[in-house]
């Protein structure tokens, strides 16, 4: 079917509508990758704080009783992992590369898995693969919005080591590395591991002064610390992945931009051959009028 100008023009119109969606869209999501940098670098200097006062605590006492594991591993002991995904397309492969590390990473742990997702694109994905789900949350806006959201995994977390409590916690998200690239990554949370404390016990006091003394109860100052450490790393992870879905998404206009002004640069290329058709059509009607014109008129003398 040969193209009209005038459809030709209906899509090269419909093109530049769409490439301005795209283009606010790729702003929007560098912005959005701003803020969740920004939120991730402030977190760095208050997250080390916190380590310091764990060192600090796992110097001056003993293990907890709460904190050791001392006790026999267990097959059956339960697993919470939170996988962070996003609510919304346009992100290219950025809930499958999650989905696909965490399934394999999952696979390799011992125990009974129960999964939250936060996402409902990461959820679907997730329940494709068979995994036990049990919540989805919505994915934040704003940095302003993550807090909540922590609070609500720290209280269902709460809830499986009510049910065992040598139940462990892994985090599953997309770390943000460029602005257009982040890599699939784990942390396991809970239980604490040896390793783990004493690495917190070497780190250096930032000052030449004597390490300072911990005031009141330390075993409440140490539960307390360890809430802050539970806290800042899921905020973290949470932000990470926001940045990594912007990225992603950042990604994916780009290409779509790209795509775009290839297309209308083939439908201007189009338009402007089939209007110099038109012309050239027009010119030779014209001239074969002309011509047949002067054909009668000397016909007639």
């Amino acid at each position: 079917m040969t193209e009209t100008t005038q459809s030709l023009r209906t899509k090269i119109d419909r093109a530049k509508d769409l490439q301005s969606v795209v283009r606010t869209m790729k702003a929007l999501a560098a912005s959005n990758i701003g803020q969740y940098e920004k939120s991730v670098s402030a977190l760095s200097d208050y997250y080390h704080t916190v380590e310091l006062g764990l060192g600090l605590c796992f110097r001056k006492i003993a293990l907890m009783p709460a904190l050791q594991e001392g006790k026999a591993q267990k097959n059956t002991r339960l697993i919470g992992a939170v996988v962070f995904g996003s609510d919304q397309g346009l992100v290219g492969q950025f809930n499958d590369i999650i989905t696909d590390y965490a399934v394999k990473e999952l696979k390799t742990l011992p125990g009974k898995a129960q999964v939250w997702a936060v996402g409902e694109l990461v959820y679907s994905r997730l329940a494709d693969e068979g995994l036990p789900l049990i919540g989805l949350y919505n994915v934040p806006n704003s940095v302003k919005a993550i807090t909540p959201l922590i609070a609500q995994i720290l209280v269902e977390n709460e809830k499986l080591r009510s049910q065992d409590e040598d139940a462990e916690l892994h985090l599953y998200y997309n770390r943000h590395k460029t602005r257009v690239t982040y890599e699939p990554v784990s942390q396991r949370l809970l239980p604490f591991d040896e390793t783990w404390r004493d690495d917190l016990t070497k780190l250096s006091w930032p000052t030449k002064n004597l390490l300072p003394e911990v005031m009141g109860n330390i075993t409440e100052t140490l539960r307390a610390l360890i809430h802050e450490y539970l806290f800042v790393s899921l905020f973290r992870a949470c932000a990470e992945s926001l940045a990594s879905e912007n990225s992603s998404r950042l990604a994916a206009m780009q290409r779509a931009d790209k795509n775009i002004n290839e297309l209308l640069n083939n439908l201007s290329g189009e338009y402007y051959r089939v209007r110099q058709s038109g012309i050239d059509e027009e010119l030779f009607e014209v001239i074969s009028g002309f011509e047949a014109l002067s054909r009668a008129r000397s016909s007639r003398r």
